[in-house]
């Protein structure tokens, strides 16, 4: 394994110019877990716990019938759609749209819920392959999380039509593949899917909504035109201490109604995601680099070392260089904050 690198805190305009949410994507870590096939026949039912994992499903033959718990009918998904689930309800894949009412005691002879630990390759009903479905879960650190957090409904269904549901599809089935092949280079491959299936779960609430459908949070924020051009000044210089009447000049607002609308979106006031933008900046950099904490502290505006790590401590409950040998002894440790 290569030595990590020296090199400045990433700035703004490495992703397309612009693209504020390519810009955040970049600094989130995100792990592709427990890809599965299901194949099914027959008339069959399969109950999942709640995941706690952003969950991507897509069908390539037959329909399946999606329910998951709370809601109030069951999903259709036909072959060539998908759907992506929050993650955090039990759900069914069923055959037909009426598996058993969730006050309904199972019968007897009823399967346990699915573990999804069990291996790759699932299959229910009788012998024969009407059905084939494959889904992944998607393990987020913080960084993402914010992306979704209030933004995913319990089920977001692509058609078939849209953008996004063969890329879906198709990055399904190379994670799948890669799972279990057990080719070289595999562990690889999957991180690099990972960060690729998040990009098409929020062009797909992007595409299917538009921003100001979604409840507040950073995905309405990162999305809302009239807040771009201050949040392109933050993200393009996280060193420069940006003062509230800057920010709302360059919205063309009052600083009051930019302040307000700013905490409206993204759940936090401006110079609150300055600070928590900067951490993100930092803890991204000493992941994946040999950068000294002087050079961070410089390149994100901190006067001084000790002024650095006591806001990343306060950020993260690490120091600076705790946080380092920790993600390094740890290299899947999320970011935090």
């Amino acid at each position: 394994m290569a030595a990590p690198r020296s090199s400045p805190v990433p700035a703004a305009g490495t992703a397309l110019r612009g693209d504020l949410v390519a810009e955040t994507l970049e600094l989130t870590a995100v792990r592709c877990t427990l890809p599965h096939c299901l194949t099914a026949a027959g008339a069959w039912t399969l109950a999942f716990p709640a995941p706690g994992r952003l969950t991507v499903h897509a069908v390539l033959q037959g329909t399946v019938w999606l329910t998951v718990d709370g809601a109030e009918r069951p999903v259709r998904l036909d072959a060539g759609e998908a759907a992506v689930l929050a993650g955090d309800r039990p759900y069914t894949l069923a055959s037909g749209p009426e598996p058993p009412a969730a006050d309904t005691p199972p019968p007897a002879d009823a399967p346990p819920p699915v573990d999804a630990a069990a291996g790759p390759f699932l299959h229910a009903g009788t012998a024969g392959r009407d059905t084939v479905t494959l889904d992944a879960r998607l393990e987020l650190d913080p960084a993402a999380e914010e992306l979704l957090t209030g933004a995913l409904p319990p089920v977001l269904r692509l058609g078939a039509t849209t953008a996004e549901a063969p890329a879906v599809r198709w990055l399904l089935a190379q994670a799948l593949g890669e799972l279990s092949a057990d080719r070289p280079g595999a562990s690889f491959a999957l991180d690099h899917l990972a960060p690729l299936l998040l990009v098409q779960v929020l062009r797909a609430l992007l595409a299917h909504d538009g921003a100001d459908a979604h409840p507040t949070g950073l995905l309405r924020a990162l999305a809302d035109e009239r807040l771009a051009p201050a949040l392109r000044l933050m993200h393009g210089d996280p060193a420069r201490p940006w003062t509230l009447a800057e920010l709302a000049r360059a919205a063309a607002m009052s600083r009051t109604s930019f302040a307000q609308r700013f905490k409206d979106l993204a759940g936090v006031p401006p110079l609150a995601y300055l600070r928590r933008r900067r951490m993100r900046l930092a803890q991204h950099t000493l992941r994946r680099t040999d950068t000294p904490l002087s050079a961070i502290a410089a390149s994100l505006g901190y006067g001084s070392d000790s002024a650095f790590s006591t806001a990343f401590k306060r950020a993260t409950g690490l120091s600076p260089r705790h946080y380092r040998e920790a993600a390094r002894s740890a290299p899947d440790l999320p970011a935090r904050g």
